[in-house]
């Protein structure tokens, strides 16, 4: 067992309840602070770790999983048909076309960006 890694889940499950109990309350963040005797330096500091740990397990999941878009249809590996020369996606007044020589991380950036629109 990782004693630090524990330790760290340990720290950042506390901060995420005063930071949850400073939502709560409705205070600004530095009459909140001087309320409860903890500084406005660690304040943010906790804060921006939990943003990042958020972020970490976010992209962590997101790289587990198979994204199928809502309406989109799932192909399955045996159903391979000839490609095309190229294909013209549109999506809300935006057109992308898209051929063999098309980098595949930048398509998968674009649709994900895309989808979050």
């Amino acid at each position: 067992m990782d004693t630090q890694k524990v330790a760290s889940e340990y720290r950042l499950s506390k901060w995420a309840q005063v930071i949850q109990t400073r939502l709560d309350s409705g205070q600004s963040i530095q009459d909140f602070c001087q309320s409860a005797g903890i500084s406005r330096n660690s304040y943010f500091c906790w804060q921006r770790k939990l943003r990042e740990a958020a972020c970490t397990d976010l992209i962590k999941t997101q790289e587990h999983q198979t994204v199928v878009p809502v309406g989109w249809r799932q192909l399955a590996s045996s159903q391979t048909q000839p490609a095309a020369q190229t294909l013209v996606i549109e999506i809300k007044g935006c057109s992308i076309t898209v051929n063999a020589q098309t980098d595949s991380e930048l398509l998968k950036k674009v649709c994900h960006t895309l989808r979050s629109l």
